[in-house]
């Protein structure tokens, strides 16, 4: 059987610590300009107060637009049955015209709306996000 061997007894050699010169100019140099604006909006400046202003600016603008799109979508069917009444007697697999837009058609329309709404809300935010992590140049 072979003897068990023993941990050397050699003193371990220092690590080598070399020094490191740090300028403040080169500290401040590496900041991009993503975490400057990340400082912006955290700290609540003016700055920050307007990008911010600008997302929220957007999305209501899209959700005006789309609130737009259903009342003149929705909205502009009982205008055109009283401006055409003979548009309301047209019968469709056996059913009124104006059953199946308000009471069926209606629905889809709705959903897909609400789609190109979280779609185009999604868009405005990634394109903030973009514009807060773009670095400056």
């Amino acid at each position: 059987m072979a003897a068990p061997t023993e941990p050397s007894r050699e003193p371990a050699s220092p690590p080598t610590a070399g020094r490191t010169r740090i300028v403040l100019s080169e500290v401040s140099a590496r900041r991009t300009g993503a975490d400057r604006t990340r400082a912006e909006l955290t700290q609540q400046t003016r700055v920050g107060e307007a990008l911010v202003r600008g997302l929220v600016r957007a999305q209501l603008t899209l959700a005006v637009r789309m609130a737009l799109v259903v009342v003149i979508g929705l909205g502009g069917l009982p205008l055109l049955f009283a401006i055409a009444p003979a548009v309301g007697t047209v019968k469709l697999f056996g059913v009124h015209l104006p059953w199946l837009l308000l009471g069926v058609i209606s629905f889809p329309f709705l959903v897909a709306v609400g789609w190109a709404y979280v779609h185009l809300a999604e868009r405005n935010e990634q394109d903030f996000t973009d514009l807060v992590q773009r670095p400056e140049r």
